[in-house]
C-alpha cells in the first residue's frame, strides 16, 4: 500500500530516516502491485546497528552449532533448532547476507517468534522450530534432493524466498501463492546457489511482511497476529553462515 505523507510526520524518525522513507514511498517500493521493486537498501543506512553475540540467545541448540568469528555467525546446522534475539521487537528492517556450505541446505529467519513457543523449546530443550513468520533460506539444490529423497514432486515451496506463517501465526499472504495456498512465493528467482553469498533485505511493520533477495521485492504478506515476538535465526540439518546481520527498529 502507499504510505501518505501524513503517515511518515507520524512516525517522527530522524530526518535520514524520514527522507530515506519518503524515498521508498516516492519511488514505488510501498506501491501495493505485482511489480518487482528494487531496493537498494545495504543496512549502512541512518538507524542501522549491527547484531552481534551480545544480541542473541541460544534456544534449543548445541553449544557448538552456532560460533561466531571476526563478524560472521557460523551454523553447523545440528540439532535443528534457533537462536533468538533477547528482546521482542514489533516494527524494524532486518539486514543479512547469508551463504549455504552445503548444497541443498536449509534454513530461515522467523519474524515475530511467540513467547510460548520459544518458552516450550527452551524447557523442553527438544529440536524444533518456533511459531512466527519465516522468510525461508533453502539453497538451489534442496528441490531435486527433496524429490529424489521422497519420489513427490517438489511444487509446494521454492529456494528463492518464501514466507508463510508457522503454528500459531496468522497472515494474509501476497500472490502468487504455493498450490497449496499455504506460503507467498516469489514473484522472481533471485537467489543463488551454495558457496554464493545472498542478501535479504526484510521489513516488518504494522503486521506486513516483504522480502527483498539480492535487491529485488519477491514476496510477503500482510495482517500478522502476532505482529510482535523475537527474531530468530533457524539450523536445520546444513552447515550455513550469516554475515552483515543489521537491524533498524521502527516506531
Amino acid at each position: 500500500m502507499t504510505l501518505p505523507s501524513s503517515r511518515v510526520k507520524r512516525l517522527q524518525l530522524p530526518t535520514g530516516i524520514t527522507l530515506l522513507l519518503f524515498l521508498l514511498t516516492t519511488s514505488g517500493l510501498y506501491a501495493d502491485d505485482k511489480a518487482v521493486h528494487s531496493a537498494a537498501i545495504t543496512g549502512n543506512e541512518p538507524g542501522f546497528r549491527d547484531l552481534t553475540a551480545d544480541d542473541f540467545v541460544n534456544v534449543n541448540c548445541a553449544e557448538d552449532t552456532w560460533q561466531w568469528k571476526e563478524g560472521t555467525l557460523f551454523c553447523t546446522g545440528i540439532p535443528t533448532g534457533v537462536l533468538r534475539t533477547k528482546k521482542r521487537f514489533t516494527n524494524c528492517e532486518i539486514v543479512a547476507e547469508w551463504c549455504h556450505r552445503k548444497p541443498g541446505g536449509n534454513s530461515g529467519i522467523f519474524l515475530w517468534a511467540t513467547d510460548e513457543s520459544i518458552e516450550k523449546l527452551t524447557s523442553e530443550g527438544k529440536p524444533g522450530l518456533p511459531h512466527g513468520v519465516e522468510v525461508q533460506i533453502l539453497d538451489l539444490d534442496y528441490g531435486p534432493q527433496y524429490e529424489q529423497r521422497t519420489g513427490k514432486k517438489g511444487d509446494w515451496f521454492t529456494s528463492h524466498g518464501d514466507v508463510f506463517p508457522v503454528g500459531v501465526t496468522k497472515m494474509t499472504l501476497f500472490e502468487p501463492l504455493s498450490p497449496n495456498g499455504s506460503r507467498s512465493f516469489p514473484s522472481e528467482n533471485r537467489s543463488r546457489g551454495a558457496n554464493d553469498w545472498n542478501h535479504y533485505y526484510v521489513r516488518a511493520i504494522n503486521g506486513e511482511v516483504r522480502l527483498w533477495v539480492n535487491g529485488g521485492e519477491v514476496s510477503g504478506g500482510k495482517d500478522c497476529q502476532p505482529a510482535s515476538g523475537y527474531i530468530c535465526l533457524e539450523s536445520e540439518g546444513a552447515p550455513i553462515e550469516f554475515r552483515k546481520l543489521r537491524i533498524r527498529e521502527l516506531p
